[in-house]
């Protein structure tokens, strides 16, 4: 079982990014996905959510409007469409993929993501 997350990097305020987290291992359309983010002396927070329909999608409040969760279960890949970026949005991004009713899941190394002029 394997996530690996690309697209880190950084960027200026205002800028966008595209996180992308490639899944094998596991039945891809099966799982729920998610996207979190930890940034330094804080705990990990929950960024945005998918079911496995690909049609619901829940977002942290700070990112409403300005993130977009999608998935591609062909490419087995979830993906993290990040505009307007603001300085505190700076974090190590992790991709989770969970299958419906467990507690437990799959994660991914992480890839950073910085905020800043």
């Amino acid at each position: 079982v394997q996530l690996v997350e690309s697209g880190g990097g950084l960027v200026q305020p205002g800028g966008s990014l595209k996180l992308s987290c490639v899944a094998s291992g596991f039945v891809f359309i099966n799982y729920n996905l998610r996207w979190y983010r930890q940034a330094p002396g804080k705990e990990r927070e929950l960024v945005a959510t998918l079911d496995t329909t690909g049609r619901r999608a829940n977002y942290l409040d700070s990112a409403k409007g300005r993130f977009t969760i999608s998935r591609d279960n062909a490419k087995k890949t979830v993906y993290l469409q990040m505009n307007r970026l603001r300085p505190e949005d700076t974090a190590v991004y992790y991709c989770h993929a969970r299958y419906p009713g467990h507690t437990d899941g799959h994660w991914g190394q992480g890839t950073q993501v910085t905020v800043s002029l």
